[in-house]
């Protein structure tokens, strides 16, 4: 099925993020498998923002960050729990905004080009599932309203998850292999 998706590139950040919102709530849904919402979640970050290189999932087995639905180039495939921004988002359950990547102890430098990024936790039943990624080419990309309206995103995101009743086999999910 094709879907419409269109945001104007003229709308203010948070006004695009509203009309995000509500375009998400058609585009998603349990009558599709996860893996193609996460993908068209993605898509749809990338195509509404200009700036970003990369928006993408990363997948919790155990204490690595798994590689999931993503534009962008290719990518870290494997990411350690505590390492980069990534890894310290999903151990520290909470959104991490950096300006400038190169002052991020630790950075996993994924893509060269990347200069800020953001990662927002999906934490169910306060267990990490995983976590949105997105990276920019300019430095200071992200801010408290990415923040806020990211996380919201990733709520409704939750439900979806929850209602796939897949949480608890989410490191099953992200080990089986195509």
């Amino acid at each position: 099925m094709q879907e419409k998706f269109q945001v104007k590139n003229s709308l203010s950040k948070e006004n695009k993020y509203l009309i995000l919102i509500e375009q998400l709530k058609n585009l998603l849904s349990t009558d599709d498998k996860l893996i193609s919402n996460l993908a068209n979640l993605s898509a749809a970050i990338m195509q509404t923002f200009q700036n970003l290189n990369w928006v993408g999932f990363y997948i919790k087995e155990n204490n690595h960050l798994y590689l999931g639905p993503f534009q962008g180039k290719v990518a870290c495939t494997k990411i350690e729990i505590g390492k980069g921004v990534c890894g310290t988002s999903a151990a520290k359950k909470e959104t991490i905004i950096v300006p400038n990547v190169y002052e991020f102890p630790g950075h996993i430098f994924c893509d060269s080009d990347s200069k800020s990024e953001i990662v927002v936790p999906i934490i169910i039943n306060n267990s990490v599932f995983g976590v949105l990624d997105i990276d920019s080419p300019e430095f200071n990309q992200f801010d408290e309203t990415d923040k806020k309206y990211l996380e919201e995103i990733i709520e409704h995101l939750k439900t979806l998850i929850t209602k796939y009743e897949l949480f608890s086999n989410s490191e099953k999910m992200a080990s089986t292999k195509i």
